[in-house]
């Protein structure tokens, strides 16, 4: 049994004719007798009731008409739904953004022109730090990764990258600090920072920005002193407006509006953020491409 036959099945039931499905199908006569008959010996029931002058259906062939029809509709279906797909127009995308991605105003807005333009398409939005974005890229449990890298990342072969976003870090102070106020607009060198105690994200996160932090007081040539450790950088600067200690982080978090806290920007090229968008290289689906177009990035 094949689809094309039950095509024809379905021409002749619902035309009750031989000839008149035959014209509707663009065949001749005999081949179609022959696959309806063909049809019915693997079946091993008569579907139809023939006679010189009429044909009907017979009870066996009412009941398979309604399945024989469905099977078509899911045909079809699966067929729309594959040129969909091929299209561009459907499909799921998994989509991995550090904690500061949805901060910035290009992110929201792309994610909820692509939903409006595509809502065929199924896009799961997966909070993960840079590390684990990077490992799920290569294990394929995501497809698309939103990644702030410290400044010494450079990707694997596997992994094609594209910078989409870019701002600079700020050392997040309190209220009362020495350098929060200060006489003109220049940037703090990090240096000055190097005797207070440092409230950062865990190096265990997977974090670039740890990485990052930490090399620019390299460079400056002191290594931070950690004072405590946070996952969320609300908490950071929340525990900076206690007094706890200060921070660095990426300018974005200035929008949060903790009270009880400055932000500074730091001095130097280096002190530059980039948030980069990554995908398996050579992997990339036609609705990907649609979802990557939103950022300006092409194949």
């Amino acid at each position: 049994m094949d689809f094309r036959q039950l095509r024809y099945f379905v021409a002749v039931a619902e035309a009750l004719s031989f000839s008149e499905a035959a014209r509707k199908l663009h065949i001749s006569q005999p081949p179609l007798s022959t696959q309806i008959k063909a049809l019915e010996d693997e079946l091993g029931s008569a579907l139809l009731h023939r006679s010189r002058h009429h044909v009907a259906l017979t009870p066996a062939g009412t009941l398979f008409l309604d399945k024989a029809r469905a099977a078509l509709a899911n045909l079809e279906q699966a067929r729309e739904v594959v040129r969909q797909v091929a299209a561009g127009e459907a499909g799921e995308i998994r989509v991995g953004f550090t904690a500061s991605v949805p901060m910035q105003d290009a992110f929201p807005r792309a994610v909820q022109r692509f939903r409006v333009d595509h809502p065929r398409a199924m896009l799961e939005l997966v909070h993960m730090s840079t590390g684990q974005q990077l490992q799920g890229l290569e294990k394929g449990e995501i497809d698309i990764g939103f990644l702030r890298p410290s400044p010494q990342f450079y990707p694997p072969a596997s992994i094609t990258v594209h910078e989409v976003l870019a701002d600079r870090l700020v050392a997040v102070l309190p209220a009362s600090h020495a350098l929060a106020n200060p006489v003109d607009d220049a940037g703090i060198d990090i240096g000055a920072l190097c005797a207070q105690p440092f409230l950062l994200f865990p190096r265990g996160l997977g974090c670039g920005l740890f990485d990052h932090v930490t090399t620019l007081c390299n460079r400056a040539g002191f290594a931070p002193r950690i004072g405590q450790e946070a996952r969320e950088a609300t908490t950071i600067i929340g525990l900076v407006a206690s007094g706890a200690g200060v921070s660095v982080l990426p300018e974005i978090y200035a929008r949060t509006g903790i009270p009880g806290v400055t932000y500074r920007p730091l001095a130097g090229q280096d002190a530059n953020s980039r948030v980069l968008v990554a995908h398996r290289t050579g992997a990339l689906s036609p609705i990907m491409r649609r979802f990557l177009a939103f950022f300006e990035v092409g194949g």
